[in-house]
């Protein structure tokens, strides 16, 4: 999900290791942004053949299995403690079955490049989240002009590409934007009762959890419907499950090991942006001036309120955002 996501806090590594140098880092972090960004458009030609909810269940089922893998390989070099059961039912309730259900039952309904921009709002509301829940993380009064940018860019969405496409997409944009207020209030409660845990374990837990209550809405509200096994079936499950799931996070965790988490908000900006090219290049979706005016006032808006951040807490402050 889209990444569309859910943002566990990280366990500090047991086990020093090198310092990568700008080049492998800026490949890396170029990587995850493509991945994350190409996560919508794959969502997206899945759901041709794949039912909406069951989809998503199958594929933090395929992602958890990948993670026991690694974490029988990793989880004691990594170090951190095991996650207890509050943290991973509130991931994986949230975070994975929640905000990624919610992407999911959208793109059934929307563009995924109109899905990935409106999600872009993620790091805003993690911010007013966060001002409520972490002592640490108060909004400052220079971050305002950001929130009201990057709500101003989605009310114009609302208002023009949202209503264009008929009766049927406003509420449904509406219903979007609860997936990333509920990633940000999962994340939140990680940052805040987290600390030490194990993000391999942890993940891999909620990745469980979230896939069981996947199942259990699929096969209460989709019985009867089919899965097509054909090949771009396939390929979207397995590639989410891999690429967009277990090799995203773990690219997302070690960059933000090794490095400094404010050079990685980059990837806030990226997503989107690749997101939105290859719904025009790959499926043909509208992206008009409106689209490209809310993309660029919402990521407006991201930038300031970052800015702001830094400036009022230092760079320590920043959180680099993920995708879906």
């Amino acid at each position: 999900m889209p990444r569309p996501g859910p943002r566990p806090i990280l366990s500090r590594s047991r086990v020093s290791s090198p310092r990568p140098s700008p080049l492998k880092a800026f490949l890396l972090t170029t990587v995850l942004c493509l991945i994350w960004g190409s996560t919508w458009v794959v969502i997206k030609s899945g759901l041709e053949d794949l039912p909406t909810l069951g989809s998503a269940a199958a594929r933090f089922t395929l992602a958890a299995l990948c993670m026991s893998g690694l974490c029988a390989l990793f989880a004691a070099r990594e170090g951190g403690a095991r996650p207890g059961l509050a943290l991973t039912l509130v991931l994986g309730s949230l975070n994975f079955a929640g905000s990624y259900g919610i992407v999911y039952w959208t793109e059934s309904k929307l563009p995924s490049a109109l899905v990935s921009v409106l999600w872009a709002v993620y790091p805003l509301l993690q911010a007013i989240v966060g001002h409520f829940s972490l002592p640490g993380e108060r909004v400052a009064r220079a971050q305002v002009l950001g929130f009201g940018l990057g709500f101003l860019g989605v009310a114009a969405l609302f208002a023009t590409d949202l209503r264009g496409l008929g009766p049927e997409a406003v509420p449904a944009g509406a219903v979007l934007l609860g997936s990333p207020l509920i990633s940000a209030i999962g994340t939140t409660y990680v940052k805040r009762h987290g600390g030490g845990t194990s993000s391999m374990l942890l993940n891999r837990n909620a990745m469980f959890v979230g896939a069981a209550l996947l199942w259990i809405v699929a096969l209460t509200c989709e019985r009867g419907v089919p899965f097509h096994w054909t090949g771009a079936a396939l390929f979207s499950l397995a590639y989410l499950s891999v690429f967009g799931t277990v090799v995203a996070f773990g690219l997302y965790f070690w960059l933000l090991r090794h490095t400094p988490a404010n050079r990685l908000s980059v990837i806030a900006y990226v997503t989107p942006a690749v997101a939105l090219v290859l719904g025009l290049a790959v499926r043909r979706e509208p992206v008009g001036p409106w689209t490209l005016a809310g993309l660029g006032l919402i990521l407006s808006g991201v930038f300031l309120v970052h800015r702001g951040g830094l400036k009022s807490r230092g760079p320590a402050a920043a959180r680099a955002p993920a995708g879906p």
